[in-house]
């Protein structure tokens, strides 16, 4: 596996493959890569002949008070886990290379609608910071396919809805959530937590999986369902961010008569904002 640091190198690198006939894969990442990334890399490697992974801690999609600084970066132990998960190409730029006029003057990529509410109504610019840097790299690497976790749920419907409206030539794959033993989502911020928030983290999910199981017993108030959600996060020591029942594909409020369903949180366990979902398909009993 290489790595190179310019656009450059990038695209006489991916030349050199497309030229040889290759299908080119993509998974972008802001490196301190876990299993989950692991899974994305593999998965790409199985569609396409040539998998480029990318490692930018994007500016863009913080916030002025969020973790942008302390980010870990730990470029030598993701390029052995790119590696071993089959990866042939590691692009590493610099801010500067990716923005090099400034972010003060860069274009920027908004989707409307389903960059709105959950996330998007926590952390204001940041689905804009990941369409522009997403949006670039595409431009950048020109990928046949891309791979993104399902446990960015939001992230995902987002970057689809821009593939779509761009009429971007990329196929856009994404990956189920990879999880630790006792159900908690591999995420680069479960390091933040202390061994005692470790314990209880894993309580975001088996609320979802309480509310799942409610729906899928019949049970269609799903106001009551969330704020019985909400209590028993609490209890788990949990600062609930926001806990919905959305439709799956637009990510409206779910409707009663809705097939398709997300049930989707983030929740703040001491200063560490945890994100999960879990998809339901509801039959049609009456059919």
């Amino acid at each position: 596996m290489n790595t190179v640091k310019t656009v450059r190198e990038l695209r006489a690198a991916v030349a050199r493959a497309r030229g040889e006939g290759k299908r080119i894969g993509f998974v972008p990442t802001m490196g301190n890569l876990h299993s989950g990334h692991g899974a994305l890399v593999t998965k790409a490697a199985q569609r396409a002949d040539f998998v480029v992974a990318s490692i930018f801690v994007n500016p863009l999609q913080f916030g002025a008070n969020e973790d942008l600084d302390k980010y870990p970066r730990t470029l030598a132990a993701d390029q052995e886990r790119l590696l071993q998960a089959g990866c042939n190409l590691l692009f590493a730029p610099t801010v500067d290379e990716m923005y090099p006029d400034g972010m003060s003057v860069q274009t920027r990529v908004s989707v409307p609608q389903l960059s709105e509410g959950l996330c998007g109504a926590s952390r204001p610019g940041h689905f804009e910071g990941v369409a522009t840097v997403v949006s670039k790299l595409f431009n950048m690497v020109q990928p046949d396919l891309a791979v993104f976790g399902e446990k960015d749920f939001q992230q995902l419907a987002v970057i689809r809805a821009m593939v779509r409206d761009l009429n971007m030539p990329v196929q856009i794959i994404g990956e189920p959530t990879v999880r630790a033993e006792d159900g908690l989502a591999l995420s680069s911020r479960n390091g933040y937590l202390t061994p005692e928030q470790r314990s209880a983290a894993p309580a975001l999910y088996r609320t979802l999986q309480q509310i799942a199981a409610g729906i899928g017993r019949g049970q269609r108030d799903f106001a009551a369902l969330v704020a019985e959600g909400q209590a028993q996060l609490a209890a788990a020591g949990f600062r609930p961010d926001y806990l919905e029942v959305r439709h799956a594909v637009s990510l409206r409020p779910a409707a009663i008569d809705d097939r398709d369903l997300v049930v989707i949180a983030a929740a703040y366990l001491g200063n560490t904002r945890l994100i999960d979902n879990l998809y339901l398909h509801v039959e049609d009993k009456t059919a």
